[in-house]
């Protein structure tokens, strides 16, 4: 607009000025100057077809303003006018209503109960103002400082919003957090008390509980015979007719079979008679009248009823769509078999199993080259009927596997099933899968022929050829895995079928040979050698009894494809993997192997050594341990399992030889003097120990082998000894605690108090962090009544040994035997603090709690210390208590797999055994203590280390820690 009022401008300005002249110069006045001359209307104008400045009017300058023309403004309107927009909403659809909400929108709310003092009115004062660029732009000023504002406060607001919902959930905690205990326990609640919990009661009034339901009147049947004889259809009884009924102009005018002769009344009787027949003729369809005795099945009766309910669980109108657009689709392109399988599958779903027939007929007859429509249809029709089915589809389909495979199915004898395998034999004879399912029908000789005519057709199938091979003899067995070799050259099973024919008819010498020519000719054929699955096979074969094959495999492929730094690493895997998998011959041939180029490995002695231990028998791993002494003399563990070995079949002097053997290669090894010192001492040999530990003195000298030295005398009754001894020890390892609590037991046993305190004192400056001195220390304190100074002592040990969970265990038992539940309890929290992964400290916790807060403390325990086997021994000992035999068993059982050497968990286990168990499973704990041989726990060792208990072995010591557990939990 600004443009062409730019444009126009000239043209009123040049008319203006030439009617001005002409006047001037009729009245005489002086001329006036033209406004452009002509050489300056030549020349454009350099702002012409430039966008107008901003806020440019047009007129303007020239005063052009102050007036509106209707063409502004538009025609002028009624109120009532409607509005151009014909779809406005009500309240808007006239000129007037249009007007009134402008005018609302214009005024303000300038009402008091509007104000306020700090904010003003609440809405804008300026809102009805133009709102402009630089109001747009001061208003993203502000919202860019609000924003900056808002992020520094944001974190410390989130952080104080989530305080005090905290607080807030601490003082009203949500009722799912006050009721969480009580749901916990719902786990517990069996199926029969759950069931047993008593309905809530109606909440309806009387009336919905009462209905009084609508009244019937029985119409007579003089309404029914007049209403017939009329002929007609009346839906309301006339009320002026009376009491005689509806007459009819035509009495008679019914069958006459239902009236009475002569008259023209419905004759009620027959009607009577033909229910009474309706009735039974259908009662006759389940029922033997003849007996009088119905055979109507109840069970069966239900099933029938059963079978006529859908057994679909699609809605109603989801089938008839699915129906709808397959039918679409068979009707779009009816040589599409889908379509015609999914109809009769939808069909036989919704029950209409004819229906699906009939289709699936007709899609046979639209897809006759379709082999899954035929089988379909073979599938939904009955015996018989599919037996034509497959007929016909053979004719059509006379390669088809499928179909020969169904035909011999639907066959209930086994001759018409081979002949029709046969028959499918001459038209499809290079099919495998007929020629196996026709050879598992015959005898085997049969099979055998049959067989060799299978190879012929078929000579790529190795598994024809192996079962082949099977069946002949070992002569002929060897010709036909010749000649399977030749046809198929890259395939294992041969060779390894091969090697097992060999091993099984005594040829062992040729296994080897076999595996690795088997090896060689399949590289050449270019088949690369999988080292796993030729592990599995070895396998196999292991599980199959064919050891030497499965130990020829091993040898050939356990170095496949291997680094020779990570050689022994892998070589241990896979020995673990065939023992988790049961193929123990693999584990020893992989083991066997190994030593062969690692002779002097010391760990994979030891490991092939537990091997045998677990696995073997005694005289396989005596022979392993006699080749590792040979090649490791240095190992002094190799030489125990060895001495050990021979000690538990009995045979001393060899266990005697072992260990002299073991000496001249370790000449001053502290493990050998103390191995054959327990010989001399469990066999009742006991001076011969005395003379092997004073030797042991002269030569080795250590601390170990005095304190064996003390504990040797202090057994055997002899006091004097073995404190003199103790002394002579201390003088050379003074910070050996051990020595300074057997100082202080023996004062204690000879009831010297004040000796032995002043044993544990000295002990305890010498060796400070030493936590046992300090609890033989307190018990003594508390034992001769000075419970203050015990306690003072446990004080003093947590603060010269911080985060020791034993001592604070030992400060909790101490105030709970002192009657100080209360003191206990805060201890425990203190405890649980500073040590809060603490297994041994949750376990007490546990039982400090009163019984119907045990469970969630025991949670608690496990999310701390889930796989702590203190924790879990806590749990079964609280199934215990609650007699949840089965759970209890299950922790005592997970509890012995973590941790075998835990003596407290086997103790407790047994004993509940013999209280809940039978004699069977308290023999089988007490055998898997004994091989597991535990030597830690609180219970264990004060019975095992009892000076009393020295030459017991580990089941005595187990029975009798069981039978001073009490079920005091």
């Amino acid at each position: 607009m600004a443009s062409a009022a730019a444009k126009q401008a000239p043209k009123i300005v040049s008319k203006a000025s030439a009617g001005g002249a002409g006047a001037a110069g009729a009245g005489g006045g002086p001329p006036i100057m033209p406004l452009a001359s002509p050489l300056m209307g030549k020349k454009k104008k350099p702002f012409l077809g430039m966008p107008a400045p901003l806020g440019y009017v047009p007129g303007l300058g020239r005063g052009a303003t102050g007036f509106t023309t209707r063409s502004d403004i538009g025609p002028a309107r009624d109120a009532n006018d409607p509005v151009d927009d014909r779809h406005a909403p009500p309240g808007k659809r006239t000129v007037g209503d249009q007007m009134k909400k402008n005018q609302d929108d214009d005024d303000e709310d300038l009402n008091d109960t509007n104000y306020d003092e700090f904010n003003g009115y609440a809405g804008s004062l300026f809102s009805s103002g133009p709102y402009e660029k630089d109001d747009e732009e001061a208003d993203a000023i502000y919202a860019a400082l609000d924003k900056r504002m808002d992020e520094r406060r944001k974190e410390r607001r989130e952080l104080r919003e989530k305080e005090e919902i905290e607080k807030y959930r601490m003082e009203r905690p949500k009722i799912q957090q006050q009721f969480s205990d009580l749901k916990r326990k719902l786990a517990e609640v069996s199926e029969e008390e759950w069931l047993s919990i008593p309905e809530v009661g109606d909440a309806r009034n009387k009336r919905q509980r009462n209905p009084r339901y609508e009244k019937l009147t029985p119409v007579p049947d003089s309404f029914f015979s007049k209403h017939l004889q009329t002929g007609e259809n009346h839906t309301t009884v006339d009320p002026l007719q009376g009491l005689g009924g509806l007459n009819t102009p035509y009495p008679g005018s019914m069958t006459p079979g239902l009236m009475t002769p002569g008259t023209g009344e419905l004759d009620m009787r027959k009607i009577g008679q033909a229910r009474n027949t309706l009735m039974d003729m259908r009662l006759s369809q389940v029922s033997d009248s003849v007996s009088g005795q119905t055979v109507v099945d109840p069970k069966g009766y239900l099933t029938d009823l059963n079978s006529m309910i859908p057994t679909h669980g699609g809605d109603i109108s989801d089938i008839k769509k699915a129906r709808l657009l397959l039918k679409s689709v068979r009707e779009t392109n009816p040589h599409h078999p889908p379509a015609w399988i999914a109809s009769a599958r939808l069909e036989e779903v919704t029950g209409k199993l004819q229906v699906a027939r009939n289709l699936i007929m007709k899609g046979t007859e639209m897809c006759p080259k379709s082999e899954d429509v035929w089988l379909e249809a073979a599938r939904l029709q009955p015996g018989d009927t599919a037996k034509a089915v497959v007929a016909q589809a053979v004719r059509h389909l006379p390669q088809s596997v499928r179909i020969y495979i169904r035909a011999a199915e639907l066959e209930t004898d086994v001759r018409a099933k081979k002949r029709v395998l046969r028959k499918a034999l001459e038209n499809v004879s290079k099919s495998v899968r007929l020629w196996k399912t026709a050879v598992e029908l015959e005898e085997p000789e049969d099979a055998r022929i049959m067989l060799s005519r299978a190879v012929e057709c078929c000579p790529t199938s190795v598994e024809l050829w192996l079962a082949l091979a099977r069946l002949e003899t070992y002569e002929n067995a060897r010709r036909v895995l010749n000649k399977a070799r030749e046809n198929i050259p890259t395939d294992r099973h041969i060779w390894i079928t091969a090697a097992k024919l060999e091993e099984a008819n005594g040829n062992t010498q040729m296994v080897d040979k076999i595996i690795d020519r088997a090896i060689t000719s399949l590289r050449a054929n270019g088949v690369e050698i999988n080292r796993e699955q030729w592990i599995q096979d070895a396998e196999e074969c292991d599980k199959a009894g064919s050891v030497a094959t499965c130990q020829a495999v091993i040898r050939a492929v356990i170095g496949i494809g291997i680094e020779e730094e990570d050689r022994k690493h892998t070589w241990m895997e896979d020995a673990d993997s065939c023992v988790a998998h049961g193929a123990l011959e693999c584990a020893r041939a992989i083991y066997a192997h190994a030593l062969q180029v690692f002779p002097s490995k010391k760990s994979v002695w030891l490991r092939a050594a537990y091997f045998e231990k677990n696995h073997g028998t005694r005289e396989s791993l005596e022979a392993l341990l006699q080749r590792a002494v040979a090649h490791c003399p240095k190992a002094e563990v190799l030489w125990l399992m060895g001495a050990k070995s021979k000690w538990l079949a009995e045979d001393v002097p060899a266990a005697r030889s072992i260990l002299a053997l073991a000496f001249q290669a370790n000449p001053n090894s502290e493990e050998i003097w103390l191995a054959a010192v327990k010989l001399e001492s469990e066999n009742n040999e006991y001076e011969r120990a005395r003379r092997l530990l004073a030797k042991a003195r002269s030569s080795a000298p250590t601390a170990r082998v005095f304190m064996k030295s003390v504990k040797l005398e202090w057994v055997l009754g002899n006091i004097e000894a073995a404190q003199e001894l103790c002394t002579e020890a201390l003088k050379h390892y003074e910070d050996f605690p051990k020595l300074w609590m057997m100082r202080g037991q023996i004062e204690e046993q000879c009831e010297n108090m004040d000796k032995a305190r002043e044993a544990y004192n000295q002990g305890l400056k010498k060796c400070p962090h030493s936590v046992p001195l300090w609890l033989l220390l307190s018990r003594l304190e508390e034992r001769v009544g000075q419970l203050t100074r015990a306690r003072a002592i446990l004080e003093k040990a947590r603060l010269k040994n911080p985060q020791s969970p034993e001592l604070w265990l030992e400060s909790v038992r101490l105030e709970f035997r002192a009657g100080l539940k209360n003191i206990a309890n805060t201890l425990m929290a203190k405890a649980l603090q500073e040590c809060p992964n603490s297994g041994i400290l949750w376990a007490e916790a546990v039982f400090l709690e009163a019984r119907p807060q045990r469970k969630t403390k025991s949670v608690d325990a496990l999310k701390k210390c889930e796989h702590d086997p203190h924790v879990l021994l806590a749990v079964a000992k609280l199934f215990w208590s609650e007699r949840k035999i089965t759970k209890a068993r299950e922790w005592f059982l997970r509890t012995v797999k973590i941790e075998p050497d835990l003596g407290d968990a086997w103790a407790l286990f047994y004993k509940f055994e013999l209280q809940h168990g039978t004699e069977e499973q308290q023999e089988e704990v007490r055998k898997r203590c004994e091989n597991a041989e535990p030597r830690h726990g609180e219970l264990w060792c004060a019975e095992s280390k009892h000076v009393l208990n020295w030459q017991k072995k580990t089941g005595e010591i187990l029975a009798q820690v069981a039978s001073k557990i009490k079920n005091t939990f």
